[in-house]
């Protein structure tokens, strides 16, 4: 079985108000945090609340492509957008997975 398959058996078996009731409250909370995330400047990486910045941010889906440039572990590098990923990467010695265009 793959994947699909299995949520769908599962959600065969979920009350149709229910699944309506999960989204409505995921969708507010995706969207509080979004908006959450728009205003909250991040805090220093030695502050107690790195630890609910980083749920927030997971949970306003500004994780990954979307990530904040200004986050309390990491640092920004503008590079120019000419400039090849792989030579970047090693460059700065990191893994061409672990980099962003």
């Amino acid at each position: 079985m793959d994947t699909a398959s299995i949520l769908e058996t599962v959600f065969r078996l979920i009350p149709p108000a229910y699944l309506a009731t999960a989204t409505s409250i995921a969708s507010f909370v995706i969207a509080s945090c979004a908006l959450a995330m728009r205003f909250w400047k991040p805090p220093a990486k030695d502050s107690r609340w790195v630890i609910v910045y980083r749920l927030v941010s997971a949970l306003a889906q500004a994780r990954g492509w979307n990530a904040s440039a200004y986050q309390p572990d990491r640092k920004a590098v503008m590079i120019p957008l000419a400039t090849n990923r792989s030579e970047a990467a090693e460059n700065l010695g990191l893994d061409v997975d672990e980099t962003r265009p």
